[in-house]
Formats: structure tokens, C-alpha cells, sequence
């Protein structure tokens, strides 16, 4: 339980249908970040948890997970950037926190299930499968950001607000009497709030905070930044280069310390290589592919070809994928997560490892 209408709700819903429900909320923010009240992770969320819990007469633990988030999401989200690359901290926090760490943890105190307030829909083929399948919902659809949820996970979540539109969920929330049904959604970096993610890779890492040189496609030199680190592919503001037609982060080269900017054009992009590939069914397609795709979170599934990429300079369990879209994409980033459709089926997905030019 976050402390916002969605996990409020979707613990309600349970226990109407006659489920045990435990309310868990997570301590991840980092030491110092307390007073921020900002997002998931501050003090009043788990305030407004505690409170929901108190309404529906359940019991509400607070988890200590800092450590845990500490490593796998904010190291990651500053070493990411460290390598010019722009990672997806939500869905990390997915995979090594909330359904792992979590979930053991849960399962070992004799929970059945793990329930969330994300939208998106499980169900189980003839053949036993289980499925992740995208809310009918399209607008809050989170299944791009569950892709790396696999047999065991799906087996021992619910969702309750699958079907939901964010409109009945709060309506639901007010219905019940509960006062977090007019709450706004959090929209920063839970563990970043008002920051900014610059300031915030200076203060963590200041070594990043270095300048360098911001160049054309063809290596001229345009002007000058402050950190290759805090800049992303497809950025057009803040980069303080005078120019005769819009200029966009098109490369970030760390080694360099160097930020390229191009073109609108140089943004469109035929394909990209993808690793640290899941497979929601536990095991990849036999071959090649038709899919849909997402390769950020805010878009429209697109249609694509993907297939296994052999490489002789793969080591042992590596794997990388080539994912081919129908027509060119702007500005799939390095970093963001990849995740590929059979319809309204999730069938995996993966990170972004580069793009391939023509």
C-alpha cells in the first residue's frame, strides 16, 4: 500500500471479496529524504497507508526494504546515467523489489498472494500458462512496466483494478469513504521529488558533474555542458546551443564526456539490440517473431519483428535480440525497456542496449 488510491482500493476490493488482507506498505526512501513528503516513498504516503488501513480494519505493517532499493534501484538508476544510458527506475523497482524481495518475503509469512494497485490482467491458458495481458484500459495500461513478471510471480499475484478505468477507481475510493480518493497521482522519481535528476546524479555521484563538450554529428564543437550524465536521447531543452534549426540529444558518450547533438531526423531509428531479455511464458519464441512493441511507457504498441542475434562475442547465458520495427521510431533510448506484444498478450521484454544506424 502506497498511500494512494490505487493500492487503497484494490485492498478494499479484497477484502470485500472475502480475502485476508494484509496492508504492506515499503520504507525505501533514502537517509535524509524524510521531510520531502514527495511521492510513494515519503513519510506522509505511509501516513495516508496507515490511514486507509485503520478505515478498512486491517492490519498494516511497514517493511523496511532501504537497503534492498538502495542497491538495485538507485545504484542502478546513477550508474545507468554514468554510462550514457537512461534507465527506467519503475521498472526496476518491479523486478527487484516489489516482486522479488517483496513477494519472498510475503510468501514466507504464509501470504498466498502479492496484490497491487497496477493496471493490468492475468489469466491462464488451456495449457496452464499464465498470462500477462495488457488493461483494457489503454491509458493506464501498466504492463510495460510488469513485462519481467514470469510463471511463479504471476501464480502468486492479483491485480484487482485490471479492468478498472482510473475514473471508477476513484470513484470506488470515494464510495467507500475513503478520504485519498481525490489524491494526485505521484508523477517524479519517488526517491528525486523536486531535485531533479541532474542535481540529484551531481549530489550522489560528483565526479559526473564535470564539464564537456557538446558536439554536431560531424564532431564540431557547439557549446559546452556541465555533465554527459544528465542528458537524454530525443532531449531538445536546456542544452544551450544557438543553432539555425532545432538540435536534439541524439548520442551521450561517456568516455568522451561528450553529448552529439542532430537533426529531428537523426532521431528515427529502424532498429535496436535488446538484452537482459524475460520471457513471461519462461522461455523466448522459437524464432523469429511478429509483434507489437512498446519502447517507452506514454505510446501507442507499434508493429515490429523480433529476433535472436547471434554473436560471437556473446559470452555463456548471454542473450541478445534484434528488435525491428515496421517503420522508423524516434528515439528509442538506450536504458528504457523494450516490451513486445502478441495482441493484447505480453510475451517479454527487455533493455535497450543500442541502436543500430543506418
Amino acid at each position: 500500500m502506497s498511500g494512494g488510491v490505487d493500492s487503497s482500493v484494490a485492498a478494499a476490493l479484497l477484502k470485500q471479496q472475502g480475502y485476508n488482507v494484509i496492508g504492506i506498505t515499503l520504507q525505501v526512501w533514502p537517509e535524509g529524504a524524510e521531510s520531502d513528503g514527495q511521492g510513494c516513498c515519503s513519510l506522509d504516503a505511509v501516513e495516508d497507508a496507515r490511514r486507509v488501513a485503520n478505515e478498512l480494519d486491517i492490519p498494516h505493517y511497514v517493511m523496511n526494504m532501504r537497503e534492498e532499493f538502495e542497491h538495485a534501484v538507485i545504484e542502478d538508476f546513477i550508474n545507468e546515467y554514468a554510462q550514457g544510458r537512461t534507465p527506467n527506475p519503475c521498472v526496476k523497482c518491479n523486478e527487484r523489489v516489489k516482486f522479488h524481495t517483496l513477494m519472498e518475503r510475503a510468501m514466507a509469512i504464509g501470504a498466498d498472494y502479492l496484490a497491487t494497485g497496477h493496471y493490468a490482467l492475468i489469466d491462464r491458458s488451456e495449457d496452464g500458462v499464465f498470462r500477462l495481458k495488457r488493461s483494457p484500459n489503454v491509458i493506464k495500461d501498466q504492463s510495460y512496466v510488469l513485462y519481467m513478471l514470469g510463471q511463479h510471480e504471476l501464480a502468486h499475484t492479483i491485480f484487482p483494478l485490471g479492468g478498472f478505468t482510473k475514473d471508477a477507481t476513484r470513484e470506488t475510493a470515494r464510495e467507500l469513504g475513503l478520504k485519498v480518493w481525490k489524491k494526485p497521482d505521484s508523477q517524479e522519481i519517488c526517491f528525486i521529488g523536486k531535485l531533479g535528476h541532474r542535481a540529484f546524479l551531481a549530489e550522489r555521484r560528483p565526479e559526473l558533474a564535470r564539464e564537456g563538450e557538446i558536439v554536431d554529428m560531424d564532431g564540431k564543437v557547439l557549446g559546452a555542458h556541465t555533465g554527459a550524465a544528465g542528458y537524454t536521447i530525443g532531449q531538445r531543452k536546456g542544452l544551450g546551443v544557438a543553432a539555425a534549426e532545432p538540435l536534439y540529444v541524439v548520442d551521450v558518450d561517456p568516455a568522451a564526456n561528450r553529448v552529439v547533438l542532430g537533426p529531428s531526423a537523426a532521431l528515427m531509428i529502424r532498429s535496436v539490440m535488446v538484452n537482459k531479455l524475460h520471457w513471461v511464458a519462461g522461455s523466448p519464441p522459437p524464432a523469429e517473431m511478429a509483434v507489437t512493441c512498446k519502447v517507452r511507457y506514454n505510446m501507442p504498441a507499434i508493429p515490429a519483428v523480433i529476433r535472436p542475434h547471434v554473436s560471437e562475442s556473446a559470452g555463456e547465458g548471454d542473450s541478445l535480440w534484434e528488435l525491428e520495427f515496421q517503420t522508423p521510431e524516434r528515439a528509442p533510448t538506450p536504458g528504457q525497456a523494450a516490451v513486445f506484444y502478441d495482441v493484447d498478450q505480453v510475451i517479454g521484454g527487455g533493455t535497450i542496449d543500442s541502436v543500430l544506424r543506418d
